[in-house]
Formats: structure tokens, C-alpha cells, sequence
């Protein structure tokens, strides 16, 4: 199974990358891919959420083929192979 990872905007900076692609062997969800992506890139953890609150996508807007995952299944959606994942930093202010 082959996904594309897109990155938007601050997360570029943090990737050194705008996209890469993930070969897996077996089905995972967003959670699953959340969680390599952090293995291979440390500084991408708290740029996802707050690991303190368990949540992974309060600081990212996370879209599988273009829908994002709140209208799917969230970090349980099934990824499939040819999925393409855009991950967009969302920006606080106050």
C-alpha cells in the first residue's frame, strides 16, 4: 500500500519536506500514520496537537483525499492504498 503525505505551510519547515511517501504492508488508520510520522520526525509531535491531552489534531487540519477526517471516521479512518493525506497547521490567535 502506498500513501502520499502532504505538507502545508509551517509544516514544511518542520519536515524539510513538502511530500513523502509511506509504503506500509497493511491497512492503518490516520492514528497509525500519526504516530510513524512522529517516530520519523520527532519535531512534528506537538506541532500535531497536544500529547498532554491525547489530542492529534488540534493544531492540524488533517485531509484523506481531500475531505477531512472529522466528516470520515477520524483517527480511526482506514487508509487505503493511493490515499493521498494533506496535513495543514491551523493557525491560533488571540
Amino acid at each position: 500500500m502506498v500513501l502520499t503525505i502532504k505538507f502545508i505551510g509551517a509544516l514544511r519547515h518542520f519536515t524539510g519536506k513538502t511530500q513523502l511517501t509511506i509504503n506500509n504492508e497493511k491497512v492503518i488508520t490516520v492514528r497509525d500514520l500519526l504516530i510513524k510520522i512522529n517516530q520519523e520526525t520527532p519535531k512534528l509531535e506537538k506541532t500535531f496537537g497536544d500529547p498532554q491531552l491525547g489530542d492529534s489534531t488540534s493544531n492540524s487540519l488533517i485531509l484523506v483525499n481531500g475531505r477531512e477526517i472529522s466528516v470520515l471516521n477520524g483517527l480511526e479512518t482506514k487508509l487505503s492504498d493511493g490515499d493521498e493525506i494533506v496535513f495543514v497547521p491551523v493557525v491560533h490567535g488571540g
